[in-house]
């Protein structure tokens, strides 16, 4: 996508985010951002006065964009024509295959910014932490009324961060083993999860 023809504060907020997720936010410097984004120093720091609030901005923006992407993912894999019977849960794993091959993936941003900022961007681990709420209870909506329901669904997040960090740690088999293990836990959530008069 060209960008520059955008508005000065989105083109640097979308060169920031290729820059962040790609070489991590600590390697990025903000020299750097404003010479890709092709702004002078004076238009950056108007509209961010510092790097953090670049990091808290560049945050909010994957946040907006990777759960919409992960919403439709699921969508088109037919979630919502399996939830009767939990089996939709399962599409998980095929989700992630397709993102785990994005050649740009570099992991969970928001796992990147806790381990990279942690506290000393202050704001960081609160939207990483909602982040991670929202993406369980899009999770939870692919699942039938329980009274399990939400700890499935957390088991089902922790899976999908678990296969997040062993795809982002290796090459493409080791993702491809990653997407496997994701999908041997969710079957076994997904049984869980069923009746006993269904099983």
């Amino acid at each position: 996508m060209d960008i520059s023809a955008l508005p000065a504060r989105e083109r640097i907020l979308l060169t920031a985010h290729d820059l962040f997720y790609a070489d991590g936010i600590r390697a990025t410097g903000i020299d750097r951002v404003i010479a890709a984004s092709g702004v002078t120093k004076v238009t950056f720091y108007r509209h961010f006065p510092s790097k953090d609030d670049l990091v808290r901005a560049f945050l909010d923006h994957r946040h907006g964009r990777w759960m919409a992407w992960f919403v439709d993912a699921l969508g088109r894999r037919g979630a919502q024509q399996r939830i009767g019977d939990g089996r939709a849960l399962l599409v998980l794993a095929d989700a992630m295959a397709e993102w785990f091959a994005d050649p740009v993936f570099r992991g969970c941003a928001f796992i990147n910014a806790v381990v990279e900022v942690g506290a000393s961007v202050a704001g960081a681990a609160d939207i990483a932490r909602e982040h991670k709420r929202e993406m369980v209870e899009v999770i939870a909506g692919l699942l039938p009324d329980g009274p399990q329901r939400m700890a499935i669904a957390q088991a089902a997040a922790l899976g999908v961060d678990g296969a997040i960090v062993k795809a982002q740690m290796g090459d493409a088999a080791l993702a491809r083993e990653a997407v496997d293990d994701l999908r041997r836990l969710l079957e076994a959530l997904v049984a869980t999860s069923r009746p006993a008069a269904v099983r």
